[in-house]
């Protein structure tokens, strides 16, 4: 009988187990097909003397901009700070940009652009004795950031279910068998009787 009981024990434990262990295997896919959407654009251009990244959130036509700009040396990526920087744009020579030093070899970058359309940045670059220009192009108005897929969880299905189903009601049927065939097998013999002898008596 103990021997029945680990049986059904471990019937019952399995249909359980397979299915959680087929959703974690799901969970952990989704994990690593999820990743982080990026927060903002960002445009290059170097020279043998500078190296230029610029940096900016989505910008609006008409909307005031707020950009950065990291100048560093090109032989030695140390950032340049205190350089005086000219910036125009060759898509429209009215627009006016000023150029604020920040951080060591960062510099806020601040004007507006009158349309959603794409602009460049021609940077005239005056750091101690190196001067340059650069042209920083593709510089998208009016573009949005791309949005991060979100894995969608595979729900358990019907099949799945029924098989889950079938097995706890397979183990159930088999246990009853065995209980059964058990206590078949145990059940004690009826003694069969035999007539008794008859007894005479001797009254003489």
């Amino acid at each position: 009988m103990k021997q029945l009981l680990l049986l059904l024990g471990a019937l019952l434990l399995l249909a359980p187990r397979a299915r959680a262990h087929g959703g974690e295997d799901h969970g952990q896919a989704a994990a690593a097909t999820s990743g982080a959407a990026p927060t903002s654009f960002s445009v290059a251009a170097l020279s043998e003397s500078f190296e230029l990244l610029l940096r900016y959130e989505p910008l609006e036509a008409g909307q005031p901009a707020h950009l950065r700009l990291f100048v560093s040396d090109y032989a030695t990526n140390v950032p340049i700070k205190g350089a005086q920087l000219t910036i125009t744009s060759p898509e429209d020579a009215s627009l006016k940009w000023t150029a604020e030093p920040q951080e060591p070899g960062e510099y806020l970058l601040e004007g507006q652009f009158p349309a959603n359309k794409k602009y460049s940045f021609a940077v005239n670059i005056v750091a101690g004795p190196k001067a340059d220009l650069l042209l920083l192009e593709g510089i998208e108005v009016g573009k949005k950031l791309p949005v991060a897929a979100v894995p969608a969880t595979a729900a358990p299905g019907l099949f799945s279910s029924w098989k889950t189903l079938a097995a706890l009601l397979g183990a159930f049927v088999l246990g009853v068998g065995l209980t059964f065939l058990l206590l078949r097998r145990r059940r004690p013999a009826a003694p069969v009787s035999t007539p008794a002898a008859p007894v005479y008596e001797n009254h003489a």
